[in-house]
């Protein structure tokens, strides 16, 4: 498994989201050179010295095509590119770039009717094929649930008490650390072993919502209970915070149709790191202050 060459220059898309810090800071730490492309340059967060910081829009590729001479790979997020992922990538390859990781998820494959996310602006399927389509060197990322959504789920309740109150208590997850998707990612980008592949990522183990919550407390020090309520209730108070009905309205008929399976536990992440996943424990210890009273 070569390493592609030290000074290659690697672009990397939806860096505001969950993955492109860890991501980030996956790539300047195995000493490659990050280009990060944002809508916003000026709004843009603080980098690790050495990242360069370019403003583009890759729904408008125009806009990105000044940033991709000597490029070498491009992480295609489902999100940041999902309304030209071909005309970005067809650009890419005018401009040499030759490698591509692009982000999916586990349920590409699924109707897209059972695929919450896309009622949030993923387009997953259409990034994966635009990726294999492209002439380019190509590997899917396929990301199972970010552990990450439990923080924004759960953290205000638990801040305010021990009792949390959601749907289907026996819905399972394997919850994937960002920084294991990150790593994942980063290899993928750097290596030349994962061509051609659909890497299948989650969490080391499958855990129910109440399960989940149950790690929550034990890494606080505390004793949570998770309180079902009905779907339709937690519906509403989603809707009430800002998520789109549709959105909502995919993921509990989710929750519902695969309430009391096992969710989906892979060894994607032990074959492309060489270790275990990190835990879900593991993630709630990163980011216990989000849970603190």
């Amino acid at each position: 498994m070569a390493l592609i060459e030290e000074d290659a220059v690697y672009l990397i898309t939806g860096v505001s989201g969950t993955v492109g810090r860890p991501l980030i800071d996956s790539l300047v730490g195995a000493g490659a050179r990050v280009r990060a492309l944002t809508r916003d340059a000026k709004s843009a967060a603080e980098w690790p010295s050495g990242v360069e910081v370019v403003e583009g829009d890759p729904s408008l590729p125009e806009t990105v095509a000044p940033f991709l001479t000597g490029v070498t790979g491009v992480f295609l997020h489902s999100r940041a590119a999902a309304a030209a992922p071909a005309g970005l990538l067809a650009l890419a390859k005018e401009h040499g770039v030759r490698r591509v990781v692009a982000l999916s998820a586990t349920n590409v494959d699924e109707p897209a009717e059972h695929q919450p996310s896309r009622f949030q602006g993923d387009r997953n399927k259409e990034v994966e094929q635009a990726a294999m389509d492209s002439g380019l060197d190509w590997v899917s990322v396929r990301a199972s649930f970010f552990a990450a959504n439990t923080r924004l789920t759960w953290a205000g309740q638990i801040s305010a008490g021990d009792d949390v109150f959601g749907p289907f208590p026996d819905f399972a997850e394997a919850p994937l650390h960002e920084r294991d998707l990150a790593e994942v990612v980063a290899r993928a980008l750097l290596t030349d072993g994962f061509t051609g592949r659909k890497l299948e990522v989650t969490g080391a183990r499958s855990l129910t919502h109440a399960e989940m919550v149950e790690v929550i407390g034990t890494v606080l020090g505390r004793t949570l209970r998770y309180r079902e309520i009905p779907a339709d209730s937690a519906a509403a108070a989603m809707i009430a915070r800002g998520f789109p009905e549709a959105f909502v309205e995919a993921l509990m008929n989710r929750y519902r149709r695969l309430s009391g399976q096992p969710g989906l536990v892979t060894d994607g992440v032990a074959e492309v790191l060489g270790r275990p996943p990190r835990s879900y424990a593991d993630w709630v210890a990163d980011n216990a202050a989000a849970f603190r009273v």
